[in-house]
């Protein structure tokens, strides 16, 4: 599934590339240091669930493994076939690695969870979405996002 995610890119790029006047043809493989602009994708389980949707105002492949984006926006579903949104991560500047289906970026992060109602933000971050985690080395901040009755009593 990620290479043949891997190769829509390398697809989708090529095609932009080819409009813009490069060389590349769209069949061939996408190189590095070249961006497709306003990309988004949706990943899939195994069992045809979506997973997640990916997308950035600007996509840029470095290895067959890692995508650098701009403006990265992770849409995080329940990987079930209700697909219901669970959580969103955003960043400005990170890498999506897509055989350990994990994401990372050394400034800031936004994390919004709306099946428990809080937001994380800080900087220097991973995400792995197998382990549900997401580790923030620095400047965490969480907002909480539920009534407290009773909190000083």
């Amino acid at each position: 599934m990620r290479l043949r995610l891997l190769r829509l890119f390398a697809l989708g790029a090529g095609a932009v590339l080819g409009a813009a006047g490069a060389d590349t043809p769209a069949s061939s493989p996408i190189l590095a240091g070249t961006s497709v602009k306003d990309w988004q994708t949706n990943i899939f389980s195994p069992e045809g669930n979506r997973k997640m949707t990916l997308k950035g105002t600007e996509a840029r492949p470095i290895t067959a493994d890692q995508i650098d984006f701009v403006d990265m926006n992770i849409a995080i579903f329940s990987g079930d076939a209700a697909a219901h949104l669970d959580s969103v991560i955003l960043s400005p500047a990170a890498s999506f690695f897509l055989r350990e289906d994990r994401a990372r970026g050394d400034g800031a992060v936004r994390l919004i969870d709306y099946s428990r109602n809080f937001e994380v933000t800080g900087e220097n971050w991973v995400y792995e979405y197998d382990q549900k985690k997401i580790s923030i080395a620095r400047n965490v901040k969480v907002i909480i996002h539920a009534a407290l009755p009773d909190i000083l009593k």
